[in-house]
């Protein structure tokens, strides 16, 4: 689990010449597909746990209910959200975004 509390604020004062090249560079890989996941929580069981679990059974998470979910994208965290919900379906609200230097770290490993 990352613990985004320590991670950087990304620096929004780009000069503009820097700004337009990486506009550039983002048109290229903009109509690349990417999967977009939240992570509620995670737990390790046994194997023997596993095979004894039903219908109603209860797995309990390592989170807090009121703590923001991971929001990965292909597996790399990219920010903190909370649930929401929009016309009747889950929605994620953006809390916290990565710094940018995180999240192209976790894009790169993956490459």
């Amino acid at each position: 689990m990352s613990d985004m509390s320590e991670a950087p604020r990304m620096d929004r004062a780009e000069d503009p010449v820097s700004r337009m090249n990486n506009n550039r560079q983002f048109k290229l890989l903009a109509d690349i597909p990417v999967r977009m996941s939240v992570e509620v929580g995670s737990t390790s069981l046994r194997l023997a746990e596993v095979m004894d679990l039903s219908e109603g059974s209860i797995v309990e998470l390592d989170r807090q209910a009121d703590d923001l979910l991971d929001i990965m994208v292909n597996g790399a965290l990219i920010a903190k959200g909370e649930v929401v919900t929009v016309n009747g379906r889950y929605g994620i609200r953006i809390v916290d975004i990565a710094a940018t230097e995180n999240r192209l770290a976790g894009i790169e490993r993956r490459g």
